[in-house]
């Protein structure tokens, strides 16, 4: 029987009350850390944007990051909050500066809300002002106001210290950040900002040529021409292209990394097409001049206006009070910027034109392959028992649409038990016959030549980029053993040669399962490690029995629920700090056998080697 609706159902939630029951119109996301956009590193990108935004406006050159497990500690040597304002500025929405443009101009934080958000997400947050020999502290405890303490004298430089511990009442119990994580939004920062020097744990962060080095360092292997790096008033843009499919973005709004893009990028993708035709005057087809392209824009607007709180897509802006759309502001640089750079750099030039020839000709060829692998792909889905789909996906409109999971297994037997035990919901298995192909050096025909590869693509959706992807994430999920390990990086490998995005925007992870299962009568425990194993041993007393599983069609379905449900363990693929994927690939799956081998036995480790580590 439906409740009734009276007056006493209207509720009116205070501010803090609405952030810890609606956080991800804050933060976006919770999650436990396994992923970069997880509510975890938002809090922190949100301290940090404030000392970013003092730095823009000409005020303090260093920014101090701690992270002591599970507390996270960020100093800057900016103004300063004003001490007498410290408490509203950290605990009331719609309180800051940022609303006076000629206090913070060009900021990202506009709504008065990130830091506020934080304070409340936060089991144990401090905040402490230090502004002309004077220091003020304030401590709550999960957005409460706990102690204020009084003004004092103080011989620190001027600045703000924001501590703070998440809540694991709302990220889990579970939950831990990740060091590499945080040093790519560390290095974003760096970037995007030349003078700032920026320390975590005592590491710096610091960039001289701006978006030409965050470029360098993300490039997957050698770029085709020398980056390409044009700067004007407000705008900065790189680029080059590779020997990789698909096309790499880095987009930034007044510092804020747009992950999900927007206008601004929009604008840039349009204005290098055109500016490209014009030049070369050729009517070439955009996906020629953008295919395996590597870029980075940043541009610094008046008043951005974000799809959300997290700011991870740009929707409108402007560049000034009475400036040019951005569309034009982008399409008038691109043209007086680059045009003149492809007169001046003949060799670039000449490079960037065999390039986007080579894209149409391959295009071209790969057309009439296309057509008959999905002919062929249709006739075979009648019979193809390989994909057994869920029912809700990542484009669906509907609140578990990040929860949608296709689990790549090898074999029926491994498939069978994951499938009687899967959410039909959300969570797909697709299995493959036996070992994939090796594609490390194949051109991406082969997609549409083999028949499991163009499938699993069809199964994901994403022969035309990620816009399309049918899944969240997508889980190797192979036997512990040698022949799983190898199918495992043939996978990856194939993920790496034709969809590096996949990887880039953290869909791809490794299913995590037990090694050990050791049970008495009264209770079982799964182990992941040795160590795990031995830990359970010594819990259960000597009349405990183990087992050790060899693959994962050993594991009964029963078993299974406990891996794939809420205690699954994923462990995500990176491509952090991972400087060139193309010699990675080239040693691992290349023809280079006797270097490898030789490789093998100098690092190989008996099981002993490994209990002792």
């Amino acid at each position: 029987m439906a409740q009734a609706y009276t007056e006493a159902s209207i509720k009116t939630l205070s501010s803090l009350e609405h952030i810890r029951l609606r956080p991800g119109m804050y933060i976006g996301r919770l999650g436990n850390g396994t992923h970069a956009e997880d509510g975890i590193y938002v809090l922190l990108k949100e301290t940090i944007d404030n000392s970013i935004d003092e730095f823009t406006m000409g005020f303090g050159r260093k920014i101090e990051i701690e992270l002591n497990e599970r507390m996270l500690r960020v100093r800057d040597y900016g103004r300063g909050i004003p001490l007498g304002k410290l408490i509203d500025c950290v605990s009331i929405i719609n309180t800051g500066a940022k609303y006076d443009s000629e206090t913070f101009q060009k900021s990202v934080g506009l709504n008065g809300v990130g830091q506020k958000a934080v304070n409340a997400l936060a089991l144990e947050y401090r905040a402490q002002a230090f502004r002309d020999g004077q220091t003020k502290l304030v401590e709550f405890e999960k957005g409460r106001l706990r102690k204020e303490h009084k003004v004092a004298k103080s011989e620190e430089r001027n600045g703000t210290l924001i501590e703070f511990v998440p809540d694991e009442s709302l990220f889990g119990k579970d939950f831990r950040f990740r060091a590499e994580f945080i040093e790519d939004m560390l290095w974003n920062y760096a970037f995007l900002n030349r003078g700032l020097t920026l320390t975590f744990n005592g590491k710096a962060f610091k960039s001289e040529h701006g978006l030409r080095d965050l470029l360098q360092k993300n490039l997957s292997g050698e770029p085709l021409y020398p980056i390409v790096h044009l700067e004007g008033e407000d705008i900065e843009v790189a680029f080059t292209h590779g020997a990789h499919y698909g096309e790499e973005y880095y987009s930034f709004v007044n510092g804020q990394h747009t992950t999900m893009g927007g206008t601004h990028l929009t604008a840039f993708r349009e204005a290098l097409v055109d500016t490209i035709r014009n030049f070369f005057k050729k009517d070439y087809d955009a996906a020629d001049v953008r295919q395996s392209i590597d870029a980075a824009i940043s541009v610094r607007v008046m008043e951005p206006l974000f799809e959300s709180q997290t700011k991870t897509k740009l929707g409108s802006a402007s560049v000034g009070p009475d400036g040019p759309s951005l569309k034009e502001f982008v399409g008038k640089f691109m043209q007086q910027s680059l045009d003149p750079y492809l007169h001046k750099n003949k060799a670039t030039t000449e490079v960037l034109k065999n390039k986007i020839e080579e894209n149409e000709r391959e295009r071209k060829e790969l057309a009439g392959i296309r057509s008959l692998a999905r002919d062929r792909a249709k006739k075979a889905s009648l019979h193809n028992r390989k994909l057994r789909d869920c029912r809700v996906h990542l484009g669906d409109r509907s609140e578990r649409n990040e929860e949608s999971t296709i689990f790549i297994v090898e074999g029926d037997s491994a498939a069978g038990s994951l499938t009687a035990t899967r959410d039909v919901q959300t969570q797909a298995v697709f299995a493959l016959k036996g070992k994939p192909l090796n594609t490390y050096g194949l051109s991406k025909k082969v997609i549409y030549e083999n028949e499991e590869f163009h499938l699993l693509q069809s199964a994901l959706n994403v022969e035309e980029g990620l816009d399309g992807l049918r899944y969240n994430k997508v889980v190797i999920a192979t036997d512990a053993d040698v022949d799983g390990m190898h199918i495992r990086l043939l996978l990856i490998s194939f993920f790496l040669q034709f969809f590096p995005d996949l990887i880039r925007n953290g869909h791809l992870f490794i299913l995590d399962t037990p090694l050990f299962r050791v049970r008495n009568k009264k209770r079982t425990i799964y182990c992941y490690s040795e160590t795990e194993k031995q830990a359970a041993m010594a819990q259960l007393g000597a009349s405990h029995e183990i087992t050790r599983f060899k693959g994962l069609g050993e594991i009964s379905a029963g078993e299974f629920k406990d891996f794939i449900g809420e205690n699954i363990r994923l462990e995500p693929v990176s491509l952090a700090h991972l400087y060139s994927s193309d010699d990675l690939l080239s040693f691992f799956m290349g023809k280079n056998t006797p270097e490898r081998q030789d490789f093998i036995i100098a690092n190989l480790k008996v099981e002993k080697d490994l209990v002792e580590v």
